[in-house]
């Protein structure tokens, strides 16, 4: 068991109960790693805690004001996220219609993003565009009852290049996607997600849509030159991110017709995937741009750089007690971008509003509750090289909480973060 932090705390642990001290502690963790990451991963350790993304909003403000970040990456739908930047970086429509179509996941529900997109906006209103923040989604068009129908990525898309592509180029109509499409409640019927028969994914016309999707993708890079020149920069990209994320929806749709039992984990690996792709896709344009790094934010198990585990509780019919394995969007970022992709794992210690009780002393959540403060940003390296000098082997926590998206950290994976925002004590309400 371990009573105190197993070397002094300033060594691996840098307090931040202010906004500023919190923010300073972030710029002394980042400026220990061997180079400036492109995307800096912050995760949850769970869903449904204002305080948690209250502490991301702290987070970006210094990175912003104080590191040259440019730009926030949220777990919401990629295509609604176009809403939200456009707002904060043109003013274009009303705050309330972009909290209410901007988000996914009830996000534009949550207090903090109100917070977060009315500061973006301010602090975009006077600056010139190449130094305004701006907002991303790199989630696919998913809720947690089915994924989205692929209209409007597919028209998005066929309306770019019919407006300025000769038109034999051009084999489809909108006409003919449309009538392929059908009703879109065929594809977003909440009931699909538990009877893959229902789903439309395996149909002829899902069929002929992915290789609607696939010739026009093609045909957009094929004719990139000329559309940049015709457009920008910026439109081109909008227009790709369209045509990725029509071939992920459809690709997804046909996996949820899938009857087997790979079905769950496939569905759950596709979404990284599609993740990582609009993460690779945010990095080589803010790069491309000359603009400074993205903060992503969203669960630790999307960020994270080990491969993804879940144990499939009671209820899960003949799938009840399986362990599912597929790797995360961190992962799938952080092999491709080596040290350009950095993570930091948010880490709890009690939530009693959730059940979470005190950890016990020996996990590596215990050895953290032993600071002082309440708030701490770790540096993962020097506390794992610590408990490495003083034979300190944590054990992985076992208690639950009423939330069951909360997972705690395994601390066999410590050296896979690059550091922890660690909350000794959760409340419920505004802050941690």
């Amino acid at each position: 068991m371990a009573a105190d932090p197993p070397v002094r705390d300033d060594v691996w642990a840098f307090g931040g109960e202010s906004a500023a001290e919190l923010g300073s502690a972030m710029t002394r963790l980042l400026r220990s790693l061997p180079s400036r990451p492109r995307l800096l991963g912050l995760g949850e350790a769970t869903h449904g805690e204002e305080a948690l993304p209250r502490l991301r909003n702290e987070v970006f403000r210094h990175l912003v004001e104080h590191e040259g970040y440019r730009s926030i990456a949220l777990e919401s739908d990629c295509l609604a996220g176009l809403i939200v930047d456009e707002y904060v970086t043109e003013g274009v429509g009303t705050f309330d219609d972009v909290m209410r179509h901007g988000f996914s996941h009830g996000l534009g529900e949550l207090e903090t993003s109100r917070e977060l997109v009315r500061w973006m906006r301010e602090h975009n209103r006077d600056r010139p565009a190449p130094d305004r923040v701006r907002f991303f989604g790199f989630d696919g068009p998913f809720e947690m009852t089915g994924a989205d129908s692929p209209r409007r990525a597919l028209t998005a898309l066929l309306g770019y290049l019919a407006d300025r592509l000769e038109i034999d180029l051009l084999p489809y109509t909108v006409g003919t996607v449309e009538h392929l499409v059908g009703s879109d409640d065929r594809w977003t019927d909440p009931a699909v997600t538990t009877d893959p028969s229902l789903s439309v994914g395996l149909s002829a016309d899902a069929g002929e849509l992915r290789l609607i999707a696939d010739d026009l993708l093609a045909l957009l890079t094929a004719e990139s030159p000329r559309l940049i020149r015709a457009t920008s920069r910026d439109e081109w990209w909008r227009a790709h991110l369209h045509g990725r994320t029509a071939t992920g929806l459809l690709r997804y749709h046909a996996v949820m017709a899938d009857t087997s039992e790979a079905r769950l984990v496939r569905l759950m690996g596709l979404r990284d995937v599609m993740m990582a792709g609009n993460l690779r896709a945010v990095a080589e344009r803010e790069r491309r741009a000359r603009r400074g790094p993205t903060l992503v934010h969203a669960h630790n198990r999307h960020l994270q750089r080990e491969e993804s585990r879940w144990l499939l509780p009671p209820g899960w019919g003949p799938l009840e007690g399986r362990t599912l394995r597929w790797w995360s969007a961190g992962a799938l970022v952080g092999a491709r971008l080596g040290d350009e992709y950095a993570f930091v794992a948010s880490a709890l210690g009690a939530a009693p509003h959730q059940g979470l009780g005190a950890p016990r002393p020996d996990t590596l959540e215990g050895i953290l509750s032993t600071l002082p403060g309440n708030r701490y940003v770790v540096d993962s390296a020097s506390l794992a090289e610590a408990l490495r000098a003083t034979g300190t082997e944590p054990v992985p926590r076992t208690d639950t909480s009423a939330n069951h998206g909360y997972f705690p950290l395994d601390p066999g994976h410590l050296r896979e973060t690059d550091g922890l925002l660690f909350v000794k004590h959760l409340t419920p309400g505004p802050g941690a």
